[in-house]
């Protein structure tokens, strides 16, 4: 093999490495904006109150559900744990979180919707997952979450039978918060 032949060989295989590397990268964010606009996986959509459906009267159960992470030690909890919600109402639900440390946390939450396949027919307003919440020795705070249920859910043959969504939020460390837990002073 001659020289320009290894040559073209490694410049092919380095710029497979790149392309699979960029491709690694990119997957997190990409796979978000998927699940974001298709509701896959009970991702509930992202839309603006201008795009909320007319209010049908129809009512459904909404459950709230919130964990941590082991690694997270903050206290999280919906202020509500289910509500009666019209199909195609915008409606306020809140969380409450606490941090019962002695130190400054940082934190992000993740969300899903279950059944999965009603994913779709969930609309987030406003949300507190994906956006990083600071709080220092023992802040708490009050969390805001504006959705909205697409009334096609009851006309929808593959949903029509579902009467409960849970909505389910999971806290954990954000990356890069690399501070030392302790309890606070005083804490078992």
């Amino acid at each position: 093999m001659t020289r320009r032949p290894r040559a073209l060989t490694v410049v092919v295989l380095l710029g497979i490495v790149v392309g699979m590397a960029g491709l690694v990268v990119a997957s997190v964010p990409l796979y978000r904006m998927f699940c974001a606009a298709t509701g896959y996986g009970g991702t509930p959509r992202i839309a603006s109150v201008a795009s909320a459906a007319t209010p049908t009267g129809s009512l459904i159960t909404v459950r709230f559900n919130a964990d941590t992470d082991r690694d997270m030690p903050w206290e999280f909890h919906p202020a509500q744990t289910e509500m009666r919600v019209a199909l195609g109402e915008p409606v306020l639900a809140v969380f409450k979180v606490h941090n019962p440390t002695s130190r400054t946390i940082t934190g992000a939450a993740t969300f899903n919707v279950t059944p999965d396949k009603v994913g779709s027919y969930v609309s987030k307003l406003q949300c507190f997952c994906f956006s990083r919440q600071t709080l220092g020795p023992d802040e708490r705070a009050d969390l805001p979450v504006s959705f909205v249920i697409d009334p096609a859910l009851a006309r929808d043959p593959d949903t029509r039978e579902v009467t409960t969504i849970t909505l389910s939020y999971t806290f954990f460390r954000a990356m890069g918060d690399n501070t030392p837990i302790r309890p606070k002073e005083g804490s078992p």
